[in-house]
């Protein structure tokens, strides 16, 4: 199998900086050639293939575009996926060991239902099964299943058929360890090292509220080695 790795990186106007630092920790620890692209839905719109109405229960501007991956990517090949308010300190080279023919998408299986009932920024924080599955998404877009996400089904799907991938049957639906989409404030920490990917689900360190999380001091270093002087909203 080819040793290299499209990645597609959920973009939100409202924080930039937490997509650069995701783009930067990832393209840092990566051994094997990476490909990073943003997902900007603004450009889907302007093209033609992104029609859906606005969501109001939408947390972030890729909440459904995300899908468009294997659509983006020419459904050829393999194409990962992940949220923009991510934090890399392992070499993602690991997630291509995971690669099985037979599975149509590869998450990792949160059994997640949040405390809280709103959001970081003040968005409505919505529970549904197979939460957060879709925050990280290994896509092997040449499998029939995966060939369902054209333009026109995705637009007119509901959120949930997309996020709790009813798209593909459940044997289809591989599994990726824990440590590749490790929940900041619900995942116990490692008793040694760190996890492959801290994903800052409930609030981030570009958040002025948000200053005391785990591995925070680590994205803030980042953060200022992307924009000196950057400063939480």
């Amino acid at each position: 199998m080819d040793q290299s790795l499209d990645i597609y990186i959920g973009w939100d106007s409202r924080e930039p900086i937490a997509y650069d630092v995701a783009e930067k920790t990832l393209k840092d620890h990566a051994s094997v050639p990476v490909r990073v692209f943003p997902i900007k839905v603004q450009e889907l719109v302007a093209q033609g293939v992104y029609t859906r109405d606005i969501d109001p229960l939408a947390s972030t501007e890729f909440t459904y575009s995300r899908f468009f991956v294997p659509y983006m990517a020419g459904f050829k090949g393999w194409a990962l996926f992940c949220d923009c308010d991510f934090l890399f300190l392992d070499d993602i080279a690991e997630i291509l060991a995971l690669r099985d023919p037979s599975k149509a998408v590869l998450c990792v299986k949160h059994d997640y239902t949040p405390k809280a009932t709103v959001k970081m920024d003040g968005k409505v924080q919505t529970n549904y099964p197979r939460k957060n599955w879709s925050s990280f998404m290994l896509f092997n877009c040449e499998h029939p299943s995966t060939q369902q996400l054209t333009p026109e089904r995705i637009n007119s799907e509901s959120g949930a058929y997309l996020h709790r991938m009813q798209w593909a049957a459940d044997d289809e639906i591989g599994e990726i360890p824990m440590r590749w989409n490790w929940l900041e404030g619900w995942n116990e920490k490692p008793e040694t090292g760190t996890p492959g990917a801290v994903h800052f689900t409930n609030g981030g360190p570009w958040f002025k509220d948000w200053q005391n999380v785990d591995y925070g001091d680590l994205w803030r270093a980042e953060a200022d080695k992307v924009e000196p002087g950057w400063q939480p909203v």
